[in-house]
């Protein structure tokens, strides 16, 4: 008989007295391999502690001798300067750029010892700093700028909250990095981020938890948390973040600050590591972040120069269009409050419906306007299009990592068997239609066909979307932002909360946030009969989620259609400036 045949891996009673054996071999070397893992995974992030110390040690003893020195200005006066009012003395020459670096410095180290925002100090800063004499003041001359962990900056780590990408100093800067130097602006550390960046917490095994400015047991959002945190408390003036679904936003109106994320490729994506590299479905943007509009409108007109269009020649070649952001021709505003797929509650809407009525008062026209099947296009386009590869590069990302405890809701779905996903679908189907259908979306795409159906797909809802924004007549659009701040492990819980954000970068709009109010004593007393949706888990989540949140900032978000990144600035500064105006009566 040949060897073979089915009779020769016939399983002999010897054989059942060695499987147990096996069984118990093979547990113990997947322990063991699981326990080297570890140990390696601690192993590297002892080392960047130590790293990330070593580096701000740096930092406090530049500030120590530059104090010294007496050569350092007044600290507060500097700190209490807008950016515009910063930039008008710095080029006029009454401040050194050294005294304004140094301040932002030393505040900088100050904010970070109460929230945890700093990864890293950029210490070729004061190199620049010493070469900037003599050369052509550029528009952010002197300019302290902190950008978010996965901007690329030479030499440096852009870790992603992820052992994967630690000692990987980056070869060379950013574009936008590049760029910034070049205008004369001087990147001095950066920020944390979420582990992945695929959440809106701000917590990673590496560098730990970012907390809110304004309340210590909440989140400062994210993924761009760090920038925010550090922004709202001072410790930096103008920086840079990164948005594929609400990550600059999200952060900032938690932190009450502004956040622009503008038309994909606006400004250069190149040397910016993304959460989901590879994904075309959902747009990602670069975009800045700072305490008012008219910053982030500088910071908008310092980038899109020669210099970037040379740079990255796939970035459109269009200069700021300054005509339009300066325009003072009264706009058609639509507006809504909720969408078909997440009920805000009651300080979000009352943030919008107060805006509008502002807005209204100050001469332009406020139209009702409603959202496009949010629902249906949440599930069938950006959950299938942001998770198409079925969680592949999530999963490689994290493979021998230490997963954050904020990070374990999408671990789950990336990672169970689609049977189980499948049974979850089914059972909870007459419970909570809205998870149930998440959960059927989450699997990806099965196929190259089923992937361009998807393409298909989401440009005909851009287009849809658009033919409805020109059949109403519109010039930009106001609706809701995600708001208040969130406690600390909520907001990864109910992701899905920021639909009101993340359809805009399905679309590819630019859009913006600006602060407008604070949650007061009566939108606390509203929230108890807060219901949302269906009354669901995301809802009671988000619900105690949000709670005891009296005196935290809310805002209002901002929104043009592609490449028309300066008329929604342009809604921001008057949105920014109608609600001064009212604080001020």
């Amino acid at each position: 008989m040949s060897p073979w045949t089915v009779d020769a891996f016939a399983i002999t009673p010897q054989m059942y007295q060695v499987i147990p054996g096996i069984i118990c071999c093979t547990a113990v070397v997947y322990k063991l391999l699981r326990w080297i893992d570890r140990r390696s995974c601690l192993a590297a992030i002892e080392k960047a502690h130590t790293t990330r110390k070593i580096a701000l040690n740096v930092m406090e003893r530049a500030v120590l001798e530059f104090n010294a020195s007496g050569r350092s200005g007044d600290i507060e006066s500097i700190l209490s300067l807008s950016l515009l009012n910063l930039q008008e003395r710095l080029q006029e020459g009454s401040l050194s750029p050294d005294c304004v670096v140094l301040a932002y410095m030393e505040k900088a180290l100050e904010v970070t010892e109460l929230l945890n925002c700093i990864t890293d100090f950029l210490p070729e800063c004061q190199t620049q700093l010493k070469n900037l004499d003599g050369k052509k003041k550029g528009l952010l001359y002197g300019i302290p700028v902190s950008i978010k962990d996965n901007v690329s900056y030479k030499g440096h780590d852009s870790t992603c909250g992820l052992k994967k990408f630690l000692q990987q100093p980056a070869t060379e800067d950013s574009v936008v990095v590049q760029v910034l130097k070049k205008q004369g602006a001087i990147p001095f550390v950066k920020t944390n981020v979420p582990q992945s960046m695929l959440s809106y917490e701000c917590s990673n095994p590496i560098f730990g938890q970012t907390i809110n400015p304004h309340d210590h047991k909440r989140t400062p959002g994210g993924s761009s948390g760090g920038e925010a945190a550090l922004i709202a408390s001072g410790g930096s003036v103008l920086g840079i973040g990164s948005d594929i679904g609400g990550s600059i936003r999200v952060p900032a109106a938690f932190c009450g600050i502004c956040g622009f994320k503008p038309t994909e490729n606006r400004l250069s994506s190149k040397g910016i590591r993304t959460a989901v590299p590879g994904q075309s479905v959902v747009s990602a943007a670069v975009g800045p972040m700072a305490r008012d509009v008219d910053s982030l409108a500088l910071c908008m007109r310092a980038l899109l120069c020669e210099d970037m269009f040379q740079l990255d020649p796939s970035v459109p070649p269009i200069p700021f269009n300054d005509e339009v952001f300066s325009s003072s021709k009264p706009l058609r505003i639509g507006y809504y409050e909720s969408d078909e797929f997440w009920i805000p509650n009651t300080s979000m809407k009352r943030a919008v419906m107060e805006t509008k009525q502002l807005l209204e008062n100050a001469g332009h026209m406020l139209v009702p306007f409603k959202p496009l099947r949010t629902r249906t296009v949440l599930n069938e386009l950006f959950m299938r299009g942001i998770a198409s590869d079925g969680g592949r590069i999530l999963m490689e990302r994290l493979k021998g990592d230490i997963i954050d405890p904020t990070l374990k809701d999408l671990l789950f779905v990336s990672t169970a068997p689609k049977i189980i996903m499948k049974i979850l679908h089914f059972l909870l189907k007459p419970f909570s239609p809205r998870i149930s259908e998440i959960l059927k979306h989450l699997g990806g795409v099965r196929s190259v066909h089923e992937l361009w159906k998807l393409h298909v797909a989401k440009k005909a809802y851009c287009d849809e979307y658009i033919d409805a924004w020109k059949s109403a007549k519109l010039d930009v659009l106001l609706c809701p932002a995600l708001g208040p701040a969130l406690t600390a492990g909520y907001a990864g819980k109910v992701t899905v909360s920021s639909a009101c954000n993340v359809i805009f970068n399905l679309l590819n709009f630019p859009s913006g946030v600006v602060p407008v109010s604070t949650v007061t004593e009566q939108d606390e007393e509203d929230l108890k009969s807060y219901v949302g949706y269906c009354n669901d888990l995301w809802d009671r989540t988000f619900k105690k989620g949000v709670s005891g949140a009296v005196g935290l900032p809310l805002a209002v978000q901002c929104v043009a259609l592609p490449w028309q990144d300066e008329l929604c600035l342009r809604l921001m500064k008057e949105v920014e400036r109608v609600t001064q105006k009212k604080k001020m009566v």
